[in-house]
């Protein structure tokens, strides 16, 4: 069944961390890409970071980058996000999303990448979607 499952949220303050985890059915999590996406209240849903779980490459927003980092655990199907020195324009809803497959793309020496953090975020492209969790970062 393909489904990812957040947990991990919560509130913190400024300057704290938080790790959020991204449980992901077997099927959908190898050999793919595993996305972080917020949402803040009136706010677009924005792409975080990614990570391709086959060799661990990974992707960041300008925002996010050297704060947060992404990883894996490939025995336990489970992509985390490490959020370290939060602020409160961090405050969001935070979704995990599983990639299409078909929407990566293989450069010429074999590796896959991953679609654009800023790809439409449409069936296309990802083709599951986690319920959401809240973190808030309290000033």
């Amino acid at each position: 069944q393909d489904q990812v499952v957040e947990s991990g949220g919560g509130t913190v303050q400024t300057g704290g961390s938080l790790t959020l985890s991204c449980a992901a059915s077997e099927y959908i999590y190898a050999t793919n890409c595993i996305f972080w996406f917020r949402q803040a209240p009136g706010e677009e849903r924005e792409g975080v970071a990614a990570i391709y779980t086959g060799d661990g490459s990974t992707y960041y927003a300008d925002s996010v980058k050297g704060r947060f980092t992404i990883a894996r655990d490939n025995r336990k199907s489970t992509v985390y996000l490490q959020m370290n020195s939060l602020t409160p324009e961090d405050t969001a809803m935070y979704y995990c999303a599983a990639a299409n497959r078909v929407a990566l793309t293989q450069r010429p020496g074999g590796t896959w990448v991953c679609p654009p953090l800023t790809s439409n975020q449409g069936p296309a492209t990802f083709r599951s979607w986690g319920q959401g969790i809240q973190v808030t970062v309290s000033s």
